[in-house]
């Protein structure tokens, strides 16, 4: 049995979801930092699955079990840990050091969940891999043209370096902890649980900056409820659903589909024009996903329940 194809077309929705995500952003930015960004997107999505999680799912939630509590806690804690040290690289390095480095997420998955998941790495799989995170390097490298080199002290940007593959590291533990959890728990509910807890300690740090979601503007609002509602809800949550039947290795590779999708947004909303090795690594970014895709179809129907 081969993966179905409603799974590989909920990827693709989730792609172009979270594709929104940068554009959103842009338009946001002016009046608002980043980690208030992050926790507005954040807190407004559980906000919005509270009423269904609490209503028709609360007696799976009343069924979790310790070991579940954790796990969800842990995807929180990943999820948060992502958002806060990919958003701080950007303060610290170039944005070509830091695409490249949390763009490295597939290539810690796919090493990974052999050990953590007993999921195999099969040759197409390492090859869409290989070719989906060379097109991530390639499309770093083409916005090395206009990126800047973060002022600071010595070492700064060093430091950067270092908090934007941290950061890749946090998507990969999200990731392999969702696989594992999503296995026993339907998608609201974990969700819930997850952009829950990932909401609280984006506050908690907001509030510790003296930042804070009150006092914004409607048109704020209004980009972070689209934040919440499309690359949120709509765009991570086809994400958790996947994994519940596709290998975590695929998903994380699909994820790189979301800089092909927001410099196309780009271009026909801020005419930001792609260069040609922006073009040429969303080539191979897609071409990696197409070949994961023929590799992740018999892990994939393995997983299913």
């Amino acid at each position: 049995m081969r993966a179905r194809p409603v799974q590989l077309l909920v990827l693709l929705a989730g792609i172009l979801a979270v594709s929104t995500a940068s554009i959103f952003i842009r338009y946001a930015q002016p009046a608002a930092s980043s980690l208030t960004i992050a926790a507005g997107r954040l807190v407004l999505a559980t906000l919005a699955l509270a009423p269904l999680a609490l209503t028709r799912h609360r007696p799976a939630l009343a069924r979790l079990t310790a070991r579940e509590l954790r796990l969800a806690a842990l995807a929180g804690l990943f999820l948060a840990a992502h958002f806060a040290l990919w958003i701080a690289s950007l303060e610290r390095t170039t944005v070509a050091s830091s695409v490249v480095l949390v763009t490295t997420t597939p290539l810690w998955v796919g090493l990974l969940s052999p050990l953590v998941l007993r999921e195999p790495l099969t040759r197409r799989l390492a090859l869409g891999i290989v070719l989906a995170l060379a097109g991530g390097i390639i499309v770093g490298l083409g916005h090395a043209g206009g990126a800047r080199a973060a002022a600071g002290p010595a070492g700064w940007a060093l430091l950067g370096d270092l908090m934007a593959l941290s950061g890749a590291w946090m998507m990969a533990g999200y990731l392999m902890v969702g696989r594992r959890l999503r296995a026993g728990l339907a998608l609201v509910p974990y969700i819930f649980l997850v952009y829950g807890m990932a909401a609280v300690l984006h506050t908690l740090a907001m509030a510790a900056t003296g930042r804070s979601l009150f006092g914004l503007a409607p048109a704020t609002w209004l980009w972070l409820a689209l934040l919440a509602l499309v690359p949120q809800l709509l765009g991570h949550s086809s994400f958790n659903w996947a994994l519940r039947y596709l290998p975590a290795s695929f998903v994380a590779i699909a994820l790189l589909g979301e800089p092909v999708g927001s410099s196309a947004l780009a271009f026909v909303l801020l005419h930001e024009v792609p260069t040609p090795l922006e073009i040429g690594g969303a080539a191979l970014i897609l071409s990696g996903i197409a070949v994961a895709a023929l590799g992740a179809a018999p892990a994939a129907a393995q997983a299913e329940l």
